[in-house]
């Protein structure tokens, strides 16, 4: 009989699951570190100036609205048009038509 404290080497397929869990294991652990560094730069970060108001022109109605640091644009009802402001002054800048959909 061998001896309790003799402990035979574990075989090549329980070593290879031992290194998988542990890999498995280190990278849950480094893709939860990132994620919660991902939350606290984004929560930390000032959220974009919104225009308190904007001017649209008679009788137009938005439908969409995006902004970019020099501009922003909205797209009036039916998507039909889509109408470009200076982000600094407010003014229209450009509109441009889009034609409907075949």
């Amino acid at each position: 009989m061998s001896e309790p404290s003799e402990q035979s080497p574990l075989p090549a397929n329980l070593r290879f699951l031992r290194v998988l869990v542990t890999v498995l294991t280190a990278v849950m652990i480094c893709g939860l570190l990132v994620i919660v560094a991902l939350f606290v730069i984004r929560f930390t970060q000032t959220a974009p100036v919104v225009p308190e108001t904007i001017t649209l022109p008679d009788g137009v109605r938005a439908e969409a609205f995006t902004m970019t640091p020099g501009w922003y644009a909205v797209v009036t009802e039916g998507g039909s048009r889509l109408l470009i402001f200076d982000r600094a002054t407010g003014r229209l800048r450009q509109t441009v038509e889009i034609a409907p959909l075949e």
